[in-house]
C-alpha cells in the first residue's frame, strides 16, 4: 500500500477499492492544536476535491477535501471525542474511508517525495 498526497494536504492510502484519508503532518502543524473534527456522513458521495469534512483548531478552521471520489464507508468516530489524536499522529490517524469510484484518480496524487518538494515551495 502506497501513501499519496493531495495539494490540499490530505493523504490517501488505497487498499483494494477502499481509501483511508487523513491529514498530512504539515497541515496539522499549520493548524496547531486541533479542537474539533466534523466527520462526513456514512454513505455520503463525494467527487475528487470536494469538501467533505471540517476541522477546527486554536488557530483556524478548515475544510477537509477528499483527494479521490467515492462513497464514505467509515468515519473515525474516535476523533469526535479525541480530535487531538491528529496532533499526536497525523500521518497514521485516518479521518474517513471511501469506497473509491475511480481508482485512476489515485494516480494523480503526489508520492511522498513529490509532496515534500511541494510543501518546500509554500
Amino acid at each position: 500500500m502506497i501513501k499519496k498526497y493531495s495539494n490540499e494536504h490530505e493523504w490517501a492510502i488505497l487498499d483494494g477499492e477502499v481509501a483511508s484519508i487523513g491529514l498530512s503532518a504539515y497541515a496539522v502543524e499549520q493548524l496547531g492544536d486541533i479542537t474539533f473534527v466534523e466527520l462526513p456522513e456514512i454513505g455520503a458521495e463525494a467527487d475528487k476535491d470536494d469538501s467533505i469534512a471540517f476541522i477546527e483548531s486554536v488557530k483556524a478552521a478548515s475544510d477537509i477535501y477528499t483527494p479521490v471520489g467515492g462513497e464514505v464507508v467509515e468515519a473515525n468516530e474516535e476523533l469526535e471525542n479525541k480530535p487531538e489524536l491528529l496532533n499526536e499522529a497525523a500521518e497514521t490517524t485516518w479521518i474517513f474511508k471511501l469506497k473509491v469510484s475511480d481508482a485512476s484518480e489515485f494516480d494523480t496524487l503526489m508520492d511522498e517525495a513529490g509532496y515534500k518538494a511541494y510543501i518546500e515551495t509554500l
